[in-house]
C-alpha cells in the first residue's frame, strides 16, 4: 500500500503565506488562517508543501488503508483559494446556496476571492464540517 505523501511538516505557515505573490489572495489567506484558527482552536500546520491544515483526525477504511489528515485547511492555488471541507458538501447544501460565488469538488471548496462570498456563511460551513469530522472520526 502506498504511503500518503501529504503529511505535516515543520515548514513555517507564515513564511509560506508571505510568499503568495497575489496581494489579494495573500490577504484572503491570512483572513482564512485566523478564521480556521478560531473555529478549530488549533494552530495551523503545513501539510506537504502547499496546504495549511488545522487539527487532525485518524481514518481507517474497510480496505485496511488508514492514516491521519487535517480536520480542515486551505491552499492558495494559482486559480483559486482552495478550502478543504473534509466532511464533503452533501449535508451542507443550504449553506452552499447562501455562500456566494464558488465551485466544489469532493472535499474542495474553490473561491476566487473572499469578497465574492458571505463570510459568516463560510464560517458556519467550516464550523459544521469540523464538528461532523470530530463526531465521525477518531481525533
Amino acid at each position: 500500500m502506498a504511503e500518503l505523501k501529504t503529511k505535516p511538516t515543520e515548514q513555517s505557515v507564515e513564511a509560506f503565506l508571505q510568499e503568495v505573490s497575489d496581494e489579494q489572495k495573500r490577504q484572503d489567506c491570512f483572513i482564512v488562517l485566523e478564521l480556521m484558527r478560531r473555529i478549530t482552536g488549533e494552530e495551523p500546520k503545513m501539510w506537504g508543501s502547499s496546504m495549511v491544515g488545522f487539527g487532525r483526525y485518524h481514518y481507517k477504511y474497510s480496505s485496511g488503508q488508514e492514516g491521519d489528515y487535517f480536520l480542515t485547511g486551505f491552499s492558495p492555488r494559482k486559480q483559486n483559494l482552495t478550502l478543504y471541507i473534509m466532511a464533503g458538501f452533501e449535508q451542507f447544501e443550504p449553506l452552499l446556496q447562501k455562500l456566494g460565488k464558488h465551485t466544489t469538488a469532493k472535499s474542495c471548496l474553490y473561491i476566487k476571492r473572499l469578497k465574492d462570498i458571505d463570510l459568516p456563511t463560510l464560517e458556519e460551513l467550516i464550523r459544521q464540517s469540523v464538528h461532523y469530522m470530530k463526531q465521525a472520526w477518531t481525533v
